[in-house]
Parts: structure tokens; C-alpha cells; sequence
């Protein structure tokens, strides 16, 4: 039985969102959908909120065996670490994969390398233990708008590939509602304010592509969505204006690369200037935290990003 209590909040249409603990509190959030007494799972933390997930289930009167689908926007450690560990305690469930994320989840390997280029063998390992492997038998391959069928429940698989190109999101009519995985950004609790939510995007490496960034907010707001579901940080709303941050934001973040592609410390420079378009889109936005606030919300993202925007300023030669 689980031993941890899992911090889950009950939002609409039977969704809840789970806390996977991952980094710090309100960081990270596995979802719960619940159609009829069967679930499904849209991302999953990592190995570490396997019992959290477990314990979520248990809080809603449901068993591991009532879970017919994991679904994993994309296969970054944060969003699908913890899936083989959890795959291996619901029986019936099939896992639901992009067709260039289900290879990395059969066989981790080159998952976890990537990993320990960005964080270090030692770091990766502390923080997301052994990544277990899914049996092929268990995969699912989505196809890009793909129906699937939770118990009477239509939910959509639409290919997101600006932050990777393993990503898609999850359309659920049902709560006029999308999963967006990273595809729609982060956007923190901390920083809501009487002006509502906001957003900013993320290009964590290696595969941030601009273009399709902006395709893929496009392609998330086609399905007319009243609540986006974000797994940093669950369900935000207004989603018209925050689709247009996302668009502002994504040209910031290229013309910040742009701004410092020559410079001797590039990296440094490129976050410097990251952490200050922060300071200045939250303080318009009614944050009222100083730069220590800031910081301590935003540092991982910070120093992701500016590494992601480093990769794309490589490729692009």
C-alpha cells in the first residue's frame, strides 16, 4: 500500500492534478482523468511520485487496475520518468507515446545520456533514480489526431513538436479542456495575480524549434479550449491572452539568442537577460516578489532554457 499522501486538487469535469514532487511543491503535476470509475494518467513525474500517483488513486476510490491509459505528452525525464516504475503496477493500462518517444521508452538508454549530458551521471541518478523500461506490447503509437476512447470519453492525440519532437498534447472535449504537456508553456501559482495567470514559454534542450513552436500554441488553440491543463503548473485559463504571451514570448526568447549569439560568455549572458525579461513581464503583470522570489520559482527554467536556446543557435549554423 502506499505510504506517502499524495497534495492532489480536484478540478472540473473529473480531472484532478497531482503534485509530483518533483524539484519543489507546485512545480510539477501529474493529472488524474476519471470517466465512469476508469482513469487514465496524462504524465507522470518521476519515479519517486510513482507512490504519489498510487496514493492519488486510492484518495478517488479507484484501483490500479481501473487505469486504461498513461498518457505521456513527451519523454523528458520530469513528464515521463516514473512511467516504466508506474506502468509496472497498473495491469491494465496501455501507454500512449509519440512515435518518436515510444523507442526511449522501450529502451531508456539514450534517454537517460541525454539526461546526464544536461545535469551530470551523478545528479541524474540522484534525482530520477533507475528509469525502467516499458514493454513494447504495453505502447501504444499515437497518430497525430487520434481518437481514443476512455470509457465513453473521446480524447485526441494532436502532434506539438516545437519544445521536442516526441510531443504531442491531448485534446479532451469532454472538459473543453488540452493537456499541453510544455507545448503551452509554464506557469506558476506563485506568480497569479488579480490580472490572472501567466505564461512563459520553454525551450529546454534539445530540440526547440521556434517554428513550430508557434504551430503547435496554433494547433492547441484550434481545439477551442476554455481550461489548459500545463504540466508546470496544472489547469490555467484565459487562454486566448495567454496563447498570446506564449507568441510574444517565444519571439523573446529567439531575439534574446539572437542578441547574444557572439558573446564571450553566451550562456551567462543569454540568462542574465532571460531573468530580466522575467522581472519585467511579471512586474506589468502585478507581481509584487523581488528578484530572490523570482529566482526561486524560475532558476531550473532559467538555466534550462538558456541551454535549450544555446543548442538551437548551434544548429541553426
Amino acid at each position: 500500500m502506499p505510504e506517502r499522501h499524495a497534495q492532489t486538487t480536484k478540478l472540473n469535469d473529473g480531472i484532478v492534478a497531482v503534485d509530483t514532487e518533483y524539484a519543489r511543491p507546485l512545480q510539477d503535476a501529474s493529472h488524474l482523468l476519471v470517466e465512469s470509475g476508469r482513469a487514465a494518467i496524462i504524465d507522470t513525474g518521476v519515479n519517486s511520485s510513482v507512490p504519489l500517483l498510487l496514493d492519488a488513486l486510492m484518495q478517488l476510490n479507484l484501483d490500479p487496475a481501473d487505469v486504461d491509459f498513461v498518457f505521456l505528452t513527451h519523454v523528458h525525464l520530469d513528464h515521463a520518468g516514473g512511467a516504466g516504475s508506474l506502468m509496472q503496477q497498473l495491469p491494465n493500462a496501455k501507454c500512449v507515446l509519440h512515435p518518436y518517444g515510444a523507442p526511449h521508452m522501450i529502451d531508456p538508454t539514450k534517454l537517460v545520456a541525454g539526461a546526464e549530458v544536461v545535469y551530470g551521471k551523478e545528479k541524474t541518478r540522484r534525482i530520477y533514480g533507475r528509469i525502467e523500461p516499458i514493454d513494447e506490447r504495453r505502447i501504444v503509437i499515437s497518430g497525430d489526431e487520434q481518437w481514443f476512447d476512455l470509457n465513453g470519453r473521446a480524447l485526441q492525440t494532436i502532434y506539438t513538436e516545437g519544445h521536442a519532437r516526441h510531443h504531442y498534447v491531448l485534446n479532451d472535449p469532454g472538459s473543453q479542456g488540452v493537456f499541453t504537456g510544455d507545448s503551452f508553456g509554464v506557469s506558476y501559482r506563485e506568480f497569479d495575480t488579480a490580472n490572472g495567470e501567466i505564461v512563459f514559454p520553454t525551450t529546454t534542450p534539445v530540440q526547440f524549434d521556434p517554428h513550430e513552436a508557434h504551430k503547435a500554441v496554433d494547433r492547441i488553440m484550434a481545439c477551442e479550449p476554455e481550461h489548459c491543463y500545463l504540466t508546470h503548473y496544472s489547469r490555467v485559463r484565459n487562454v486566448d491572452r495567454l496563447a498570446a504571451q506564449m507568441h510574444e514570448g517565444i519571439e523573446a526568447y529567439v531575439a534574446i539568442a539572437r542578441k547574444h549569439e557572439h558573446a564571450v560568455n553566451r550562456i551567462e549572458s543569454i540568462q542574465k537577460s532571460i531573468f530580466e525579461y522575467y522581472e519585467q513581464q511579471l512586474a506589468e503583470h502585478g507581481f509584487s516578489g523581488d528578484g530572490d522570489a523570482i529566482q526561486a520559482v524560475l532558476g531550473i527554467d532559467i538555466d534550462l532554457n538558456a541551454q535549450g536556446l544555446e543548442v538551437w543557435l548551434e544548429r541553426a549554423k
